[in-house]
């Protein structure tokens, strides 16, 4: 897991926390590369490491939004704060994201993607006004 290091701009961690470089991801989902909710692309490498019925998440088109990334959306500086970053990655963040990842799997449905792309929204509108 990358934590910032210093070397992005004002401008592109202003687009990184208002999470607007992420806008180009809506031509992925025009494109039925992406859906609109299902579990975030990770870094390269940890889906890797899933074993068994973890694997199921990979089945799902990956989304713009889950409610893991809502849980997990100051992800950089939660990281930032702790001793090993990769370790509580590794050992907190990773599995509890699967774990989320999975209760969407069993239990995705039309209005559940409604409720989540509405959190979302709910969320956006209450983060930019405060």
């Amino acid at each position: 897991m990358q934590v910032c290091c210093g070397t992005i701009s004002s401008y592109g961690q202003f687009l990184r926390s208002s999470k607007f470089d992420e806008l180009p991801q809506l031509l992925n989902i025009l494109l039925g590369q992406m859906s609109f909710v299902g579990p975030r692309p990770d870094v390269p490498g940890y889906y890797d490491k899933m074993e068994g019925e973890e694997r199921k998440i990979l089945e799902l088109k990956p989304g713009l939004c889950s409610r893991a990334a809502l849980k997990y959306y100051n992800e950089e500086a939660l990281l930032a704060k702790q001793k090993d970053p990769l370790l509580y990655n590794d050992e907190i963040i990773f599995p509890d994201k699967v774990r989320m990842n999975l209760e969407y799997y069993y239990n995705r449905s039309f209005f559940g993607d409604l409720r989540i792309i509405l959190e979302v929204v709910v969320w956006k509108l209450l983060a930019v006004r405060y």
